[in-house]
């Protein structure tokens, strides 16, 4: 039960995202880049784990693997503007922060995690 709750308000703000942005998109966009995701993940795992410790790494880790999601939305834009079609540009864009996600958790590899 506790699952079926998690997705529906899951999916419930990516539905709310979506419909708001085709009318309002800066305001979807705002919407979207709100932690809400962040905020029900950590609650979910509060909630079924009451472990401080997993809570730490878990923010912790979340604050650096955002980081180098930023770039697709700067990137996706650009190659539209430059001609190229949404879906190889979204491609594109999530190729792109996989090779960012790749060299942070290099990087988060050779620092001491949270303790």
């Amino acid at each position: 039960m506790f699952f079926l709750i998690k997705v529906i308000l899951s999916g419930l703000i990516v539905a709310i995202v979506s419909s708001v942005a085709k009318r309002y998109p800066a305001f979807g966009a705002l919407i979207a880049s709100l932690p809400f995701i962040s905020i029900l993940g950590m609650i979910w795992l509060w909630t079924e784990t009451h472990d401080a410790d997993g809570m730490k790494q878990h923010t912790y880790a979340t604050f650096w693997y955002i980081l180098p999601s930023l770039p697709m939305f700067l990137f996706v834009p650009w190659l539209m503007e430059k001609k190229v079609s949404f879906y190889p540009a979204l491609l594109s864009g999530c190729l792109l922060t996989i090779v960012l996600y790749v060299i942070t958790a290099w990087g988060l590899s050779l620092i001491k995690p949270i303790p």
